[in-house]
Order: structure tokens, then C-alpha cells, then sequence
């Protein structure tokens, strides 16, 4: 088994310290290492190594044939290269989701664009898209300051389960902490709730395997 743990907070988690998604999506895969010891572990953590947004320059050189390219067009493309080399390795996704303004941070947007890429993880075909990333596990942490789930106001659960399934991940599992900006008391009931859910889901995969 190889587990990607995608970091997603704009803030760093470091000494116990920081963002609640990272926090707790390091203790999903310490659970599921501590489950399958043969596993390894890829962490790509986007508030510390930031991925450029898809703009101009990015499209120009995606859509250059690769013996055309400019150095810097090579430079940018392999910077996506790295990422969906990343998603096609692993079994498991972890993902660390915080809610911004109702939606998912730049940070994770970014990556969701880098990887999504016709003819690689995803094709058209006569019958519709079909997507490349199959037979993978995604765990998606979801940390919220309010209370969201299940509301209209969630667009990020529905979103992902588009965007991920575009790409063929279908096998989606999302554990929710909210309420983590409405005192210290909701805080600590949000972070329990989520490592119930966490210990829910890890028992179902050890009983799967």
C-alpha cells in the first residue's frame, strides 16, 4: 500500500501546532500505517511547498507540444508532472480540507488543477468522460469553523465528490470537524467527533482486510 497525504491548509502544522485538517489527516495515515506496516507514505504538504495556479503561462505551455517547449514551459509543466506522478503511485488519498469561505482553500484548487489533465488522469471518449484514477481509496478530512454538513452552505463534499469521480475516484470517504471556531468546548467536541470517525474507519479497514 502507498499513501499520499495531501495537506491542503494554508497554514503550516508543525510541534502540535496549526492547522486542524493537517493534524488530523497525519493521524488517518498514522492509523493506517500503524494497520498495514508494509506501507509508505508520500506527504504533500502546500502551504510549505505552494503550487502556482493555472494561469496564462500555465495553459500556454500545457498545450505546447513537449519538443516545443521553452525551458521555463518545461519547468512549469514538470511541476504538475510531479503531482499527478504523486496521485497514479498511491492506494489511499488522504486529503486535509479546511473550509474557506465556503469553499476549498487556492491550495488544494491548485493541486485539484495540476492533476486534472486530459489524456493522463482523465479522456473523453465517444460515450463521455471517463476517468484514469481508478481502484484508489480517498479519505477526505473536512475542518470547518461553523457547522455545515448536510446544508446547502457545504459546497466543498459535493464539489469534491464531482471533481474526484470526474477522475475516476470514486471510493470516497469524508470525516467531519465543525465548529472548531465557536469556542473552546465546540473545538474540543469538533476534534473528537472527527478522530470518532477517523477510529470508525480505520476499524472498517482492518475488518476489510
Amino acid at each position: 500500500m502507498h499513501i499520499l497525504q495531501v495537506n491542503s491548509s494554508a497554514r503550516v502544522f508543525e510541534n502540535g501546532q496549526g492547522s486542524h485538517s493537517s493534524r488530523l489527516a497525519g493521524e488517518l495515515v498514522d492509523g493506517l500505517r500503524a494497520a498495514h506496516p508494509e506501507a509508505t507514505v508520500t506527504v504533500r504538504d502546500l502551504a510549505r511547498q505552494p503550487h502556482p495556479v493555472l494561469d496564462e503561462a500555465a495553459l500556454g505551455a500545457l498545450f505546447t507540444p513537449p519538443e516545443a517547449r521553452s525551458p521555463e514551459q518545461a519547468a512549469r509543466v514538470a511541476l504538475d508532472d510531479a503531482l499527478i506522478a504523486e496521485i497514479q503511485a498511491a492506494d489511499v488519498v488522504v486529503l486535509g480540507v479546511p473550509m474557506y469561505n465556503f469553499g476549498v482553500s487556492a491550495q488544494l484548487k491548485n493541486w485539484i488543477d495540476a492533476i486534472a489533465r486530459a489524456r493522463v488522469t482523465f479522456q473523453y471518449t465517444d460515450k463521455g468522460a471517463v476517468g484514469l484514477l481508478t481502484g484508489k481509496t480517498v479519505y477526505a478530512v473536512l475542518t470547518r469553523g461553523g457547522i455545515y454538513r448536510d446544508t446547502p452552505a457545504d459546497s466543498q463534499v459535493p464539489y469534491l465528490k464531482a471533481v474526484l469521480g470526474f477522475l475516476g475516484m470514486t471510493d470516497l470517504h469524508f470525516i467531519y470537524a465543525e465548529g472548531v471556531a465557536m469556542g473552546p468546548e465546540a473545538e474540543a467536541a469538533a476534534l473528537a467527533q472527527a478522530r470518532a470517525e477517523i477510529q470508525s474507519l480505520l476499524e472498517a479497514d482492518t475488518a476489510a482486510a
